[in-house]
């Protein structure tokens, strides 16, 4: 049998793309963990002031400075972490694409590709077992997550149509044409089966071994597919919340990061989702504080002008208010004997460690919750701290994944130890 570069199998009217062989192999899913685990990640794309934010003296025993003063309740339900860097990322806006991809060099537009987040390298493991595998969400139209193959997931910036997504039931032709669209896609290698074993014994060993890999990853997209099928005829959870009004004014940046923060509260405390990703917005106009006078991305853009430094804390402090209160309610939410935030990591940071300095060095990151020791500053070199994507690596363990290595990192985060 004669093989093109790429072979199409053709049976009844399903066409089934083969991979080019020399391709990566699919990775396979995990075993579902005991304890339900949960994994939060937020990124406010302009920086976050380091003098507000960072402690002078590491350890348990510092003193909080003024953004962490908003947290002090929740002092031992978090870390603040110092000199963390994406290697090979320079400085710069588009340092975003690679926030939670680690991916390199992501300012040199051409011929950059994507890699996957850890978002969704989590859920080609854990996703099924809950009716979402993830949420992207976003205060403006992007988003933090990609794809396997480097292309972005899409975001969904309207709350109210989240919250229908979450927790209200569609009509019952609806929900039977959502299961016929399932099954249409189900049994694809069934229905080739003929054709796929033609062309597993016209290959060699190697590529056999890499055919076989494939059709093992069909085969799980299939039971993927099985169980959103399963998914699909169970009731959603009711909430006793209402459906929210999504808020027009892209420049209501509080706002509308409130109404992100209560929605994923509510998709973690009814485990519809594990993963959550959120991007917040609202850089480019005035948002609606009092003694507020200029749009965010002006004011993290400060030149140490006194006047944008005092107006950015107030943005900046306002919005770890929000995250402290969001941090609270998933503390307030018991499950089996725990709470939701013990079970649940958030991590709270940005791509850039300031808006005016435009460095990826020195990233500011607060990491909440997830079952881990905290209390403390964990203080790295902040010319020459470990990879970001360290840190993945420790989360992604704490989901219950057995890795070791996720991007640019070069082994877990020390100093980052589980609670007894």
């Amino acid at each position: 049998m004669k093989l093109t570069r790429r072979h199409v199998l053709k049976a009844a009217g399903v066409s089934l793309a083969l991979p080019i062989l020399d391709a990566t192999a699919p990775v396979r899913a995990a075993a579902p963990a005991m304890v339900p685990r949960r994994m939060v990640m937020i990124c406010t794309p302009l920086g976050i002031h380091p003098p507000n934010l960072f402690p002078e003296k590491a350890g348990k025993d510092y003193a909080l400075t003024p953004y962490l003063e908003t947290l002090k309740d929740l002092r031992n339900d978090f870390s603040v972490i110092s000199g963390l860097s994406h290697v090979g990322v320079d400085s710069g806006h588009d340092s975003m694409f690679s926030y939670l991809t680690a991916a390199q060099h992501p300012e040199r537009r051409a011929g950059f590709r994507n890699s996957i987040s850890i978002d969704q390298f989590a859920a080609e493991r854990i996703g099924d077992q809950t009716r979402f595998p993830s949420l992207a969400l976003a205060g403006e139209g992007f988003s933090l997550s990609w794809t396997r193959s480097g292309a972005l997931v899409p975001s969904d910036p309207w709350p109210a149509s989240t919250f229908a997504k979450l927790f209200i039931d569609g009509k019952k032709d609806d929900v039977q044409a959502q299961v016929q669209r399932l099954r249409d896609g189900q049994s694809v290698l069934d229905t080739v089966g003929d054709q796929a074993k033609k062309v597993a014994g016209a290959v060699g060993p190697g590529d056999r071994e890499k055919l076989d890999e494939y059709f093992t990853s069909v085969r799980e997209l299939e039971k993927r597919l099985a169980k959103a099928e399963e998914w699909s005829k169970k009731p959603k959870p009711k909430v006793d919340a209402k459906q929210p009004q999504n808020i027009m004014n892209a420049a209501d940046v509080l706002g509308r990061t409130r109404l992100l923060f209560d929605l994923t509260h509510l998709a973690l405390q009814t485990d519809s989702t594990r993963l959550v990703t959120i991007l917040l917005g609202g850089a480019s106009q005035v948002p609606p504080i009092p003694g507020v006078s200029f749009d965010h991305h002006n004011l993290s853009h400060h030149g140490l002008d006194p006047d944008k430094l005092k107006q950015l804390a107030i943005v900046e402090t306002e919005t770890f208010k929000l995250l402290a209160n969001m941090l609270t309610k998933l503390k307030e939410s018991k499950e089996d004997g725990a709470t939701v935030l013990d079970r649940t990591m958030v991590m709270y940071g940005s791509n850039m460690s300031s808006g005016n300095s435009h460095s990826c060095k020195n990233l500011p990151i607060v990491l909440a919750g997830g079952g881990f020791k905290h209390g403390q500053h964990l203080a790295f070199d902040a010319k020459s701290g470990p990879p970001l994507a360290n840190l993945y690596v420790s989360m992604l363990q704490r989901l219950g994944l057995e890795v070791d290595k996720f991007g640019t990192s070069n082994g877990a985060l020390t100093g980052l130890e589980t609670a007894g």
